[in-house]
């Protein structure tokens, strides 16, 4: 495994964002281990999320200037870590998140910070996808913006798990609608880098009980 990789995965064991034990997911499915990007705490913790997203940007779109959308809540300040990352890196980009509920006074709307005009591009940052739930939300949230299309898709963490067929929920979502969806690892990732402690032999076990269940097949 890339060192990089290993250094995420540590990143996010630390911060407590991966977590094992027993969870349900948006998708309403049990699940062994959680990604929690709420429970980024501190300024540097936030910061150095960040720079793992703009580092994904950059090797995947490049310097091509886009617009960060980060769906509320844990999209928010995944999108604005990222957009201070890359402006570190030369690259100055707008963002802007949601409202859960359309503000009815001052400017009003559902969105907060930059609103993209047609013809510009928009790149998601998620924490997760499990079975596509909330990229399609997002989808449908974004698709008030006439003229706008979305380039890709960022998440921590790619679950490998089967969404509405045998296929991954990733890669339904780049079926369904044109984009490419990256992740900085994927839960193969996490397993190689559990075994190499024994200690974490229970869990290893756990996640591949449930990924011979609900793992993608394709």
């Amino acid at each position: 495994m890339e060192a990089y990789k290993q250094e995420f995965i540590k990143f996010l064991e630390d911060a407590g964002v991966l977590k094992f034990g027993d969870f349900t997911a948006k998708s309403g499915r049990k699940i062994p281990y959680f990604i929690n990007a709420g429970d980024i705490k501190t300024g540097e913790q936030i910061a150095k999320l960040g720079e793992f997203y703009a580092k994904a940007y950059l090797e995947k779109v490049g310097k091509r200037r886009t617009v960060l959308y980060g769906p509320a809540y844990k999209g928010i300040s995944i999108a604005v870590s990222s957009a201070i990352a890359l402006s570190k890196e030369g690259l100055d980009v707008p963002f802007f998140f949601n409202r859960k509920e359309a503000k009815d006074h001052g400017e009003g709307g559902v969105f907060v910070g930059y609103v993209p005009k047609a013809g510009e591009e928009v790149v998601i940052v998620e924490d997760v996808i499990t079975a596509g739930t909330a990229i399609r939300e997002s989808m449908g949230i974004l698709g008030a913006l006439e003229g706008v299309k979305v380039a890709a898709t960022f998440v921590m963490v790619d679950r490998k798990e089967k969404g509405k067929t045998d296929k991954s929920a990733m890669a339904e979502v780049e079926e369904e609608f044109g984009f490419p969806v990256y992740s900085v690892v994927d839960v193969y990732d996490i397993i190689e880098y559990l075994e190499a402690d024994e200690k974490n032999a229970e869990n290893v076990q756990r996640i591949r009980n449930y990924l011979a269940i609900n793992g993608a097949k394709a």
